[in-house]
C-alpha cells in the first residue's frame, strides 16, 4: 500500500510558472468567486460529457463538515511530507485548527480525467489528467465546447483559503476497463527555503500522491478506493465515469453554509437554466442539486421561476419560426439567431444572484449564449416606457461564429469584449450588439398614429405616469371606495337594480366621493370616508303615499389598489372586491382601454388589436369561475377579478352587480 505525501515543486532549471501568476490568471473578475465557481466548473463538466450519450451530465454540489469517523484520516494522509512553515502552505494550520469544511463540485456522465498522467507523455488526443492537474493555458479541444485556454480550473483554488483541492476521477482506460484516480494538489505562493546545501526557490505549486517516482502520481485502482474511503469520500459505482473536485476550507463570502447553497441553487438557475430546460422532446442537458450536510437545497426550476420564465420564453422563440436571424452585411456572416417577448409582468424582488448580474426590479435584458448555451451575460437593452412592463431576449451565435465569440470572452467568459479583437472579428461583434437594439426598438415601439396635435406618448408609460390621478376602476391605480357598505335605498320601481362600479378620475390621487343616481333620478353622494346618511330619500309622487319598505342596493367595494400578479406564465391584474349587501346578485365585468388625457375609452379595438379579457373570478379558496355574468353571494368575503390586460395600454376596470331577484 502507498502512502500519499506532498512534493513541492522547485523551479527547474529552465524556469517555471508561479503560483501567483496562475492565481491571478483569471484577473479581476466582477462575479463573485462562488458564481464563478458555477459558471466555470459547470462549463468543464459540459465539455467532458460523453460522447453519443442520451444521458443528462449529472452536476453537484456538496458542502460537509468533515466527521470524526474522517477527521483522523483527513490529518494524518493530508499532513503527510507537507512544507513546515504554514505561511508557504497554509493548510497545515487548516488541518490543525478545528473542524475541517470542505465543498465539492463533482459531475457524473462525464469522461473522468483520463488519459496519460505525466504531461511529457500527454501528445494524444486525450489529455484530461494533465490538463487539469499539470498544464496551465491549453486551448480547448472540444468542439463547441464553452471553455477556451483552462483558466477556469483556477477558481477553485482561489475558493479555498489555504488554496488546496483533491481531486477524485474515474475515467475508461486504453484497454477498456475502467481505473479511479485520487490526487491533492495546492496553489499558493512562491517562496525561498533554506536547506542543508543552501537556499532553494520554489514555485508555491505542490502535489499529494504517490511521491515513489521521479514526479508525483495520482493513487490509483484500489488504493485510491481504499484513500477515497478513508476520507468519507461518495464512491463510483461500476461502469460509472466522472469526477469529483473537493475544495478544503471554502471561502463562502460571509455566508453561513446553508445561506450559500440556497445561493448557489439561484445562481445555478441564473446561469445554467439553457442545460435544465428540454427542447424539441429531448430531456434537460444537465441535471442539478446542491447538498448541505446530507439536506437537499432545491434548484429553481426556470420554466417557473420569475422571471427566468420570460427568457425560456424568449429562448423557445427563438428556435421557433418566430426567431429572426441576425446578418453582417459588410463583410456579409450570419451572427446568429435572437428571440424576444414582452410582458405585463409584476415587480420583480431582486435576489442575491440576480443582484450579482445587475437585475433588479426590471427585466430588460438579452441573454447571450454561445452555440453550447451556456449564459455568457445578460446584456442589458432600454428599458421598457412602463414599469409594469419588461422584455427578455436570447441570442445564441452561430456555430460558424463561435471561435469569434469565444476570442471576444475574458477568462471568467462573461463577457463579449469587441475591442480585444481585430477586424473584421470585432466588426462582427459590434455589428451584433447593433442588431439587438434594432430589434429592441422595433419591439419597443408602437403601432398606430396619434392625431394632430397628441403628445406621443407610449401608453405603458402614460399608465404609470398617471396611475396616482386615476380612481379603483384603472388597472394600475388606486381603489375608489364607492358608497359605503350596506347603503339603503328606497324606490318606486319594481325594476331589477342595476350599480354600475365605475371610472373616476380624481386630480390629487385620493379617493374621492363618487356619485350614484337611482332609479328615480336622484342624485347622491357618499364621502369617501363612508360618511353620511345611509338612507337615501325617493322622490315619491305624492306626500299622502306610504313609501315602500326601504330595502338595501347591492353595491362593489373595492379592497386595495389592483395590482399585477403571475397566474402560471401568464401576468395578470387583480382588483379585489367585496359585496357588502347580503343576498345573491350578479356581477359582471366592464373592461376597456382608456385614453390618457383625454377622458376616452375604447371598448371596441381597432383591427389588429388585443383588448382586455376577463379571465375570471377567483374566490377566497383560490378558486376561479370563468362566466360572466357570475352569481355570487353577498357578505365579507373577498373575491378578485382576474383580467389579462393589453399591451401597452391603460386598462380599465369595471365591475357592475345586480340584485338576484329569488321569487
Amino acid at each position: 500500500m502507498t502512502d500519499p505525501r506532498w512534493h513541492s515543486q522547485p523551479y527547474p532549471p529552465e524556469g517555471a510558472s508561479a503560483a501567483e501568476g496562475i492565481r491571478n490568471q483569471l484577473g479581476r473578475p466582477e462575479l463573485d468567486l462562488l458564481t464563478i465557481l458555477v459558471r466555470e466548473s459547470a462549463q468543464n463538466s459540459w465539455d467532458a460529457r460523453l460522447e453519443h450519450s442520451s444521458v443528462p451530465v449529472d452536476y453537484r454540489i456538496d458542502m460537509w463538515t468533515v466527521g470524526p469517523a474522517h477527521s483522523v484520516a483527513w490529518r494524518e494522509l493530508l499532513l503527510a511530507g507537507a512544507p513546515q512553515n504554514a505561511e508557504h502552505f497554509p493548510l497545515r494550520d487548516t488541518l490543525k485548527r478545528g473542524p475541517v469544511r470542505v465543498l465539492s463540485v463533482s459531475d457524473r456522465g462525464t469522461r473522468g480525467l483520463g488519459g496519460p498522467t505525466r504531461a511529457d507523455n500527454a501528445v494524444g488526443p486525450e489529455r484530461d489528467f494533465v490538463s487539469f492537474i499539470r498544464n496551465i493555458g491549453e486551448p480547448r479541444d472540444t468542439a463547441l465546447g464553452g471553455g477556451t485556454y483552462g483558466f477556469g480550473k483556477g477558481i477553485f483554488y482561489l475558493l479555498s483559503k489555504p488554496g488546496t483541492v483533491v481531486v477524485h476521477s474515474r475515467c475508461r482506460t486504453a484497454g477498456g476497463g475502467h481505473e479511479t484516480r485520487l490526487i491533492g494538489c495546492t496553489l499558493w505562493k512562491s517562496y525561498v527555503h533554506s536547506e542543508s546545501d543552501g537556499d532553494r526557490r520554489y514555485t508555491g505549486r505542490h502535489w499529494w500522491g504517490d511521491t515513489s517516482g521521479e514526479v508525483v502520481e495520482p493513487l490509483v485502482g484500489e488504493e485510491a478506493d481504499v484513500v477515497a474511503q478513508r476520507l468519507g469520500l461518495k464512491p463510483f459505482g461500476p461502469e460509472e465515469t466522472g469526477t469529483t473536485v473537493v475544495v478544503i476550507d471554502p471561502n463562502l463570502d460571509d455566508l453561513e453554509p446553508a445561506q450559500a447553497s440556497e445561493y448557489l441553487g439561484d445562481t445555478i438557475a441564473w446561469h445554467l437554466w439553457p442545460k435544465m430546460i428540454s427542447t424539441e422532446g429531448r430531456p434537460p442537458a444537465m441535471r442539478f442539486s446542491v447538498v448541505h450536510d446530507g439536506v437537499q437545497h432545491p434548484v429553481p426550476d426556470p420554466r417557473t421561476m420569475r422571471p427566468l420564465n420570460m427568457f425560456v420564453a424568449a429562448y423557445e422563440a427563438m428556435v421557433s419560426p418566430n426567431g429572426s436571424d441576425l446578418q453582417c452585411h459588410k463583410p456579409k456572416k450570419h451572427l446568429g439567431r435572437l428571440g424576444l417577448v414582452k410582458r405585463i409582468m409584476p415587480s420583480l424582488e431582486p435576489t442575491h444572484a440576480s443582484r450579482m448580474l445587475a437585475i433588479e426590479d426590471l427585466i430588460h435584458h438579452v441573454c447571450l449564449m454561445r452555440p453550447a448555451e451556456l449564459v455568457v451575460t445578460y446584456h442589458p437593452g432600454p428599458k421598457p416606457p412602463s414599469t409594469n412592463q419588461g422584455y427578455a431576449g436570447v441570442f445564441r451565435a452561430d456555430e460558424a461564429m463561435d471561435d469569434v465569440y469565444a476570442k471576444a470572452e475574458p477568462p471568467t467568459h462573461d463577457a463579449w469584449n469587441p475591442h480585444s479583437l481585430d477586424r473584421p472579428e470585432s466588426t462582427y461583434v459590434q455589428t451584433t450588439f447593433r442588431r439587438i437594439g434594432e430589434a429592441l426598438e422595433q419591439l419597443l415601439s408602437l403601432s398606430g398614429t396619434t392625431r394632430p396635435g397628441a403628445s406621443n406618448v407610449a401608453l405603458g408609460a402614460a399608465s404609470s405616469l398617471f396611475s396616482g390621478l386615476v380612481g379603483g376602476a384603472w388597472g394600475i391605480g388606486g381603489a375608489t371606495a364607492y358608497s359605503k357598505p350596506g347603503s339603503i335605498a328606497t324606490s318606486t320601481s319594481r325594476a331589477t337594480d342595476d350599480e354600475e362600479a365605475g371610472p373616476y378620475r380624481a386630480t390629487d390621487g385620493r379617493r374621492p366621493s363618487t356619485p350614484f343616481t337611482d332609479r328615480t333620478g336622484l342624485e347622491s353622494a357618499h364621502p369617501a370616508d363612508g360618511s353620511g346618511s345611509d338612507d337615501a330619500p325617493t322622490a315619491g309622487t305624492s306626500g299622502t303615499s306610504a313609501p315602500e319598505a326601504p330595502r338595501r342596493r347591492p353595491r362593489v367595494q373595492y379592497v386595495g389598489d389592483p395590482y399585477y400578479d403571475d397566474r402560471g406564465d401568464t401576468s395578470v391584474l387583480v382588483q379585489e372586491f367585496r359585496l357588502p349587501v347580503p343576498g345573491p346578485q350578479r356581477v359582471r365585468i366592464d373592461l376597456a382601454i382608456t385614453l390618457p388625457g383625454t377622458g376616452g375609452r375604447e371598448t371596441d379595438p381597432p383591427i389588429g388589436a388585443s383588448m382586455p379579457v376577463l379571465i375570471g373570478w377567483e374566490d377566497e379558496t383560490g378558486r376561479l369561475h370563468t362566466s360572466d355574468p357570475q352569481v355570487v353571494a353577498g357578505g365579507e368575503a373577498v373575491w378578485r377579478a382576474v383580467v389579462q390586460p393589453a399591451p401597452d395600454t391603460m386598462t380599465e376596470i369595471g365591475i357592475k352587480v345586480e340584485a338576484v331577484r329569488t321569487s
